[in-house]
């Protein structure tokens, strides 16, 4: 998505009129919907007087593009400045300029990583020529135009105010700097040779709309990476701060022992790459020869991802890679080097199928290894069990002399990289209010069906293109076709529509097999997994009565375990039962919302609750 785009002429008249940030302001309210933040205005202000002085000068042409604030496609980041224009031999070009108004840094030990205050706090940060090159790796990697018509990127960083000082310039971030040179305070006239160098006419193919126009490429999966991922090959370049949590953590792994633990926390919502990084680590510090695991209570991405690598891997190294969260209630102190812990908002307390093991799986991870890392959200929490809390990591770690440390992952992935998805979401699940009242549809596809059939025949015809559309539901009807194989279990007769719920055949493979979009998925074989379409039907455990969302978990059939012991817990305390029942219903919902990373389709049982969310979507 592109914010402000204009011809080097006029992208130097709008700088000369001192009001290049209002203009630009208006673009991105145009574009995205809403204004940005006042120190965003600042900076554009700011740096932009820099890139107009060093692109006023003849040998650059009048007519080369200027793009700034470019959305790269199925992610959240931007893109500061573009130019783009045509070499001497008519190649296309697109030069992507990361800027920065820093004016000192610190070095770290980590690979790619510096040190620099920013927000009212020091903080670790991706070099700006990591941030740079892998950005224009991204935008390779999703944008079909860039390869089919040959278009050159040339990523590089600009740091107007900062002086030589051999930190950010330091030797030990030249590979960095040799894939995206790195320009500071004197070398103005060294950026404008750089972009001399490539852009010798101006943009007479329109660069930048055969790139904003060109199809995306199919995303890449997970699941389907993993094999080559674990065989060593780079599959997914980690940006800014996924590329934080990764370093921090080898980091924190290599300086683990029996005596000093360290237990690192991440938070992470829908989509920002927690599975990814995860599963990065799991390569990465087991070529070190640190003795690791992936861990999860749900099986079904550990399911899914040994269903992948079977043939590539014998079947004894696969049951190595992978462990479920309840495998260490017997297990030797610090056995491992590292448990990578997945979904850690799904932990239990007890373990085994009849719950009656061990004692707490937060304790007993902690307990088994040396360094531990948990990728959390507690909005995914979905089962009155799940006990995977900030709080009880951090607890179980000082009772373990463990040192914690604390991360964000904010880089938005899933649902098109669009934030203002996820917020809307929150916001009319009534989970949190957000500013996010409406939601631009140009960001993220999401319709509302009044008919089951007509969102069956959606999702089918999305399937064709990759097999990765579903449709799914909430838990609230009963599993009729694990006694009856002839059963229909989701049934809407006035609509002709009947399917079965998945767990019969294709259980926790459900989401890869072909043949599996003929059954209806739930929160037990989707969560951790992700889709390109996802359908989502809503049951009567979430109904909208006169604008509010009511929960019931009634509604949910025998079957679901997520709620067992509601009623025994309403007996006891019917306001804490009513308000933890409400939490796990809209956080089921919001979950299977958000699978699908270019659109969710839904159909609600409710009229009412059609309406509701038909009446949001229009505004």
């Amino acid at each position: 998505m592109i914010i402000y785009q204009n011809s080097k002429a006029s992208f130097i008249e709008d700088v000369l009129t001192n009001n290049i940030d209002g203009i630009i302001n208006d673009f991105f309210k145009s574009n995205i919907g809403y204004t940005t933040t006042k120190s965003e205005m600042n900076a554009w202000k700011n740096s932009l007087q820099y890139m107009d002085r060093v692109l006023n000068h003849a040998d650059i042409p009048d007519d080369a593009g200027i793009v700034i604030e470019y959305q790269i496609p199925q992610t959240s980041k931007r893109i500061d400045f573009i130019i783009t224009g045509e070499g001497d031999q008519n190649e296309s070009y697109a030069i992507l300029v990361e800027l920065k108004q820093w004016s000192e840094a610190s070095i770290s030990a980590k690979d790619g990583i510096v040190s620099t205050f920013l927000g009212k706090n020091n903080r670790e940060v991706s070099h700006p020529s990591y941030q740079a090159w892998s950005y224009a790796a991204l935008l390779e990697g999703f944008n079909e135009a860039v390869y089919t018509e040959n278009i050159q990127l040339k990523p590089c960083a600009y740091l107007h105010n900062y002086t030589p000082d051999n930190v950010i310039d330091n030797p030990f971030y030249s590979d960095y700097i040799a894939k995206a040179p790195l320009f500071l305070k004197p070398d103005a006239l060294k950026l404008r040779s750089f972009i001399k160098s490539f852009i010798r006419f101006g943009d007479r193919k329109k660069v930048m709309l055969q790139i904003d126009g060109g199809r995306i490429r199919p995303s890449k999966s997970l699941a389907d990476s993993l094999s080559s991922m674990l065989k060593g090959n780079d599959e997914f370049i980690m940006i800014d701060d996924q590329k934080v949590v990764f370093e921090t953590a080898k980091q924190l792994a290599q300086r683990s022992s029996e005596n000093k633990k360290h237990v690192l926390i991440v938070e992470g919502g829908p989509g920002t790459g927690k599975s990814v990084v995860a599963i990065n680590l799991l390569v990465s510090l087991t070529k070190l020869g640190l003795l690791s695991q992936y861990v999860s209570k749900n099986s079904a991405p550990r399911i899914v991802y040994e269903a992948k690598l079977k043939g590539a891997f014998k079947k004894s190294e696969i049951s190595n890679f992978f462990s479920g969260s309840g495998s260490f209630t017997s297990t030797a102190e610090n056995i491992f080097d590292a448990l990578i812990v997945d979904e850690a908002h799904r932990l239990n307390a007890k373990s085994g199928m009849f719950a009656n093991l061990g004692e707490n799986q937060i304790k007993e991870i902690i307990h088994s290894s040396k360094f531990s890392i948990f990728f959390i959200d507690e909005n995914q929490k979905v089962a009155l069990q799940d006990i995977g809390e900030i709080d009880e990591i951090q607890k179980w770690a000082s009772y373990y002399n463990g040192a914690v440390t604390r991360l964000e992952l904010n880089s938005q992935f899933r649902c098109n990289g669009s934030d203002g998805y996820l917020a809307w979401l929150d916001h009319i699940l009534q989970i949190r209010e957000t500013a996010n009242t409406t939601l631009d549809k140009s960001e993220y596809e999401f319709k509302v069906f009044d008919d089951p059939e007509e969102l069956r025949t959606a999702i089918f015809e999305k399937n064709k293109i990759s097999n990765k559309a579903r449709l799914v539901a909430g838990y609230c009807w009963p599993w009729k076709s694990k006694k009856d194989p002839n059963a229909l279990d989701i049934e809407f007769e006035d609509f002709g529509f009947g399917m079965k719920w998945n767990l019969a055949t294709d259980g926790m493979t459900w989401i890869i097999q072909p043949e599996s979009v003929h059954e209806i998925g739930c929160i037990h074989t989707c969560q951790g997994l992700e889709l390109d379409y996802v359908g989502v039907i809503l049951g009567k455990d979430l109904l909208v009565r006169n604008g509010k969302i009511i929960t019931n978990a009634a509604m949910r059939a025998s079957d679901d375990k997520t709620v067992r012991g509601f009623k025994k817990l309403m007996k006891e305390d019917s306001e804490k039962a009513a308000a933890l029942t409400a939490s796990i219903i809209k956080n089921t919902y919001r979950t299977l919302m958000t699978r699908g990373m270019k659109g969710c389709y839904i159909y609600s049982v409710d009229p009412e609750t059609r309406h509701y969310f038909e009446r949001l979507l229009r505004h």
